[in-house]
């Protein structure tokens, strides 16, 4: 759902996908090849939303800021299941893991990884290359070479998914039973652990 606000109608790169159970709402401007997932909301009522190309903010996530804010979501930042951006911005090719919550001026630097249930505190700065956990979030320590090449490839599954749903999503019935030749999905995606040791 595309909303139009006071004037403000969302800008989104014809290759990206904004999933129609999503809500996107006014100053909200979408780059290339982004996902946007069933559930998230992204409400530009207040202040201007940027999501560079290649971000994705997946299902169930919040987006917005208090009023007179803008706030940007840097090239390919990944914003895990659940999560809530309040008025921070987001670096370039950074992880924000599920359900952790970033409060406003927050700022989290360029391939930061935040673990999964987090929360920022409002005016926290992170300097890139953090890894950030905790309630509320501290760095732990820097982010090392292979943790971002592991993530950079799952955000590339996630750059790849709006060209996939454009080709294969569609709304169907159910079906009823199990069918005998139901193909297994390929595991195309490894744990860090499997990464490193590849």
């Amino acid at each position: 759902m595309i909303y139009s606000f006071k004037g403000y109608i969302p800008v989104v790169h014809e290759s990206s996908f904004v999933h129609p159970l999503a809500a996107v709402t006014g100053n909200v401007i979408i780059g290339k090849n982004c996902y946007i997932g069933p559930g998230a909301a992204i409400r530009g009522d207040w202040g201007e939303i940027v999501l560079e190309d290649g971000v994705n903010v997946q299902e169930n996530c919040t987006v917005h800021m208090f009023p007179g804010k803008s706030i940007v979501l840097k090239e390919s930042a990944h914003v895990g299941h659940g999560a809530i951006i309040h008025g921070a911005n987001l670096g370039r090719n950074c992880l924000i893991g599920m359900n952790t919550v970033i409060m406003d001026d927050a700022e989290i630097g360029d391939e930061c990884i935040v673990g999964a249930m987090s929360f920022v505190k409002a005016k926290t700065v992170f300097p890139m290359r953090s890894l950030i956990v905790g309630n509320p979030a501290e760095v732990v320590k820097q982010v090392s070479d292979d943790m971002i090449a592991w993530k950079a490839k799952g955000t590339q599954l996630y750059q790849q998914l709006p060209a996939d749903c454009f080709d294969s999503l569609q709304e169907v019935e159910p079906l009823r039973e199990v069918p005998k030749d139901r193909p297994a999905q390929e595991a195309f995606y490894k744990t860090l652990e499997e990464f490193k040791n590849k």
